[in-house]
């Protein structure tokens, strides 16, 4: 699999949508790839993480996101199924899967419901040990304009989490726990 050759089939090289996924994909690749190192006694899908963390945003191409070059229909939160119903058409149903859990720290069904969001009634959490790595280094990076070269602190993080619950800021921390990130701080 090349999600070079992917992600070409469904964006113009010379669009601004193109650069901005490339660009957050490349550094959320790179972070997710740090991370796996720090479990590697864990083995994690070295291979695997890297095609996935390329791919995991590729359905925002389908949402209206004007700022980072999108014009599609669909609201931006619904980026992670349109990804995941476009890498099941592609036939990897396991990338496609990282699109739908990579959202934020998840997004539970309660998520769904409380907050009247337009997706599918299921659980959209990561599962796997590399589904986990791709989502905790997604979190790092934003796509916004002026701001998709920075990664951000662990501070940040907590305080842009603790806006949706205890719950995600308590996930964040496991996380960082989990990957030792808190020794370097």
């Amino acid at each position: 699999m090349d999600p070079q050759k992917i992600i070409r089939k469904y964006y113009d090289p010379n669009s601004e949508a193109y650069r901005v996924l490339v660009t957050h994909s490349e550094l959320v690749m790179q972070k997710a790839l740090a991370l796996a190192q720090r479990v590697a006694h864990l083995q994690p899908n070295l291979h695997f993480i890297r095609e996935a963390a390329m791919l995991h945003d590729i359905g925002m191409i389908f949402t209206n996101a004007p700022k980072i070059g999108c014009h599609g229909e669909h609201p931006y939160i619904m980026h992670g199924i349109l990804g995941r119903e476009l890498l099941e058409t592609e036939g990897f149903p396991k990338h496609a899967l990282v699109c739908e859990r990579h959202t934020g720290v998840g997004i539970t069904r309660e998520d769904i419901a409380e907050q009247n969001l337009p997706l599918p009634d299921r659980e959209m959490v990561p599962v796997t040990l590399e589904e986990k790595i791709i989502c905790f280094a997604d979190t790092f990076y934003s796509k916004s304009p002026g701001k998709l070269m920075q990664e951000k602190s662990l501070d940040k993080l907590r305080r842009q989490l603790a806006k949706y619950g205890d719950d995600k800021l308590a996930i964040l921390n496991e996380w960082i726990a989990f990957f030792k990130l808190e020794e370097e701080a």
